[in-house]
């Protein structure tokens, strides 16, 4: 054990003194509420752990995906951001992206170009592209094994950006292979 760790154990005894001084003064005579209280706060701290544990699988019934109908085609409902989004299958990943039909390329951020294999710091920068938060340098890439299914392709250009985004896009060079057709809160994808 170093200064270091010494000094941190003497910083939480002290402050597990103080705490508990004060937990001793304020329910003097009242031991029996002052452990309800703490029971209901630690299962309290504990579903919030829980809830957070389990977003991930939480956030599928509460923002809807992309479904196939009877037809063949995909049905994609609106997310509650007023966007929509897609997850497609590349290379046996699943990568969220949004819908962008704003935008002339698939646009990988430099996260999901790691989750994908891909190094951003290695790859050459040779594009520049305008975006809403100004101009970025691009490196191209090519996907492999693509699936939106039942929809499948064995391969799709894309670019990674140099820039920071929350997410990836998926631009119309994707979207193009599409016939999209957008009603209500529902955009209808076929092939």
């Amino acid at each position: 054990m170093d200064e270091f760790d010494i000094g941190r154990l003497a910083y939480l005894l002290i402050l597990l003194v103080a705490v508990g001084g004060w937990v001793m003064v304020e329910y003097r005579g009242r031991i029996g509420f002052a452990l309800r209280s703490a029971m209901a706060w630690g299962l309290i701290f504990l579903g919030v752990l829980a809830g957070y544990g389990l977003w991930s699988d939480i956030s599928r019934t509460v923002m809807p995906m992309q479904q196939v109908r009877q037809d063949g085609s995909i049905e994609v409902p609106r997310g509650s951001d007023g966007h929509y989004h897609l997850t497609l299958t590349i290379d046996g990943t699943e990568i969220p992206f949004l819908v962008d039909t704003g935008a002339t390329n698939v646009v990988l951020s430099q996260a999901d170009a790691r989750r994908l294999g891909i190094d951003p710091e290695t790859l050459p920068y040779m594009g520049l592209a305008e975006t809403a938060n100004g101009t970025v340098r691009t490196a191209a890439v090519t996907l492999s094994d693509v699936a939106l299914p039942p929809f499948h392709d064995p391969s799709l250009r894309a670019y990674v950006t140099d820039g920071q985004m929350d997410g990836s896009l998926l631009g119309m060079d994707y979207l193009g292979r599409f016939r999209i057709e957008i009603a209500g809160d529902r955009m209808i994808l076929t092939r």
